[in-house]
């Protein structure tokens, strides 16, 4: 078990609120416990970054930094089969997948230690007389609320940015899945970080979380979540007027024409949707096929869903169990309210015997787009299907939700390919492929309602700094 305390200014201590139980999904038992923490908590994390950030932290050079970031890569990527197991035993997750996000938060370390020296700024002609250059700054101390379904990546994908580009940052993870970040912090901090760089307090949404989404010690607040608590933290970071960067899920639809490549799309499909039980902000939840194909398209999948291997992620199942009670009848609710309002379930996968929290994957027909199940995020293993007649219809199908994440067009007609994904409104657009193995290196964010700002690749490093320029005249 990972320890049950918060790590502030370079040491481990306990929460101020005692400790909580952290629960295996896949059989319903304890996996392990956390630090319970409130206010003064967070207030000593952020005060602590705050003084890291003013002293030796906000000293350190670009190339140190990077090789702090290295080091920290490597201890991770030494702990690969640790951090599986416990990202397993804590999300449910198949080892398979586990693994995957355990080898991308040392990816995404080594990523960003080889861009902290890489941040440049501009020399900007102006006026005889004067030289003009502008500097790419750390904004100062940047929160991190992550959510449950991915800790690893996100832990990963939100710290290491941050701190390659100078700030002093403080984390809170999701209380439903904790012990494979506690032990990812106690590796990070192995690296040689300055007391207060990186802070960990861990605990409930509406007592840790909201505690640091309110403080106004940060310079920043990064968030992914549900969309109802991203406006909550957008009220608060207005208040006191701090930049945010929200990623608040998606509907993503992948297109098929009749001339896709049938063969290749089926298990990218399938997959896009049972991929961490479907709880993945970027799931491919609705499936938008061409009529001519969609009779052939819904018996191809119909057996593939049939197939599909449920089970706890010790047994290494194809999908495992929803993370907890409440999302597992929340998904409930939604495929009982979808046949309620006359969608059909075309197929369902076998659910296992035994106390862990499962849903099958569960494919869904006479689906409409105005309907709740295809305007709404589910967050659980549903597709649903939704025929179209041409080009402009697809389109207008694609974009007909509140969210704008991610998509996918299926079609050997490049022309299409190019005409479809412009005009489709999501912030990735994937052309015959969806997802592709964590995308380091590839912004990500949505618009519309999916939020706004960027993470992955280069483009998160300008969203946790400020632009300074600098006017010298020399005459």
């Amino acid at each position: 078990m990972s320890r049950a305390q918060n790590y502030i200014n370079g040491k481990w201590v306990d929460g101020s609120l005692g400790t909580l139980d952290m629960v295996n999904p896949s059989y319903d038992t304890k996996a392990g416990e956390i630090a319970r923490s409130g206010k003064e908590d967070v207030d000593a994390a952020v005060k602590s970054a705050r003084a890291a950030f003013e002293g030796e932290w906000g000293k350190t050079d670009a190339a140190t930094r990077g090789k702090l970031l290295y080091n920290a890569a490597q201890l991770l990527e030494k702990h690969v089969d640790e951090l599986a197991d416990l990202e397993s035993k804590d999300t449910g997750k198949p080892m398979k997948q586990a693994r995957t996000d355990a080898k991308l938060i040392a990816r995404y370390f080594e990523f960003y230690a080889g861009a902290a020296d890489k941040l440049h700024g501009d020399s900007i002609p102006f006026m005889n007389g004067y030289t003009v250059y502008s500097q790419r700054v750390p904004l100062g101390v940047t929160g991190h609320i992550i959510p449950w379904n991915y800790p690893l990546q996100m832990t990963g994908r939100t710290l290491a940015p941050a701190l390659a580009a100078g700030n002093a940052t403080v984390f809170k993870p999701a209380e439903d899945a904790c012990l494979a970040v506690v032990r990812a912090f106690e590796l990070i901090a192995e690296a040689g970080f300055p007391a207060g760089a990186v802070n960990l307090v861990t605990g409930l949404g509406e007592e840790a979380g909201a505690a640091l989404a309110n403080h106004p010690g940060t310079d920043h607040m990064a968030f992914t979540g549900s969309p109802e608590v991203g406006k909550l933290v957008m009220k608060n970071s207005a208040d006191h007027i701090r930049p945010v960067l929200l990623e608040l899920g998606g509907k993503s639809p992948q297109v098929v024409f009749t001339d896709a490549d049938l063969d290749a799309a089926m298990p990218v499909i399938v997959n896009a949707i049972i991929q961490n039980a479907g709880q993945t902000c970027s799931a491919g939840s609705r499936l938008v096929i061409q009529k001519e194909i969609h009779d052939k398209v819904v018996d191809e999948l119909i057996k593939r869903f049939n197939n599909i291997k449920v089970g706890p992620a010790d047994t290494d199942p194809d999908i495992g169990p929803i993370i907890n009670k409440k999302q597992l009848e929340r998904v409930e609710q939604f495929v009982a309210r979808a046949e309620e309002e006359g969608a059909a379930i075309l197929a369902q996968a076998q659910k296992p015997a035994g106390k862990g929290y499962f849903f099958p994957p569960t494919l869904m027909g006479r689906v409409n787009n105005d309907s709740f199940i295809a305007q709404n995020e589910v967050f659980g293993p549903v597709l649903t299907v939704i025929p179209f007649e041409d080009e402009a219809d697809a389109i207008r199908i694609a974009n007909d939700v509140e969210y704008g994440l991610i998509a996918a067009v299926w079609t050997r007609n490049n022309g299409r390919a190019h005409r479809v994904s412009n005009a489709i409104n999501a912030g990735q657009v994937y052309i015959n492929g969806y997802g592709a193995g964590g995308g380091v290196e590839l912004p990500f964010g949505g618009m519309k309602k999916s939020g706004f700002g960027r993470e992955k690749g280069f483009e998160a490093l300008y969203d946790v700094t400020a632009v300074k320029t600098v006017i010298v005249n020399h005459g």
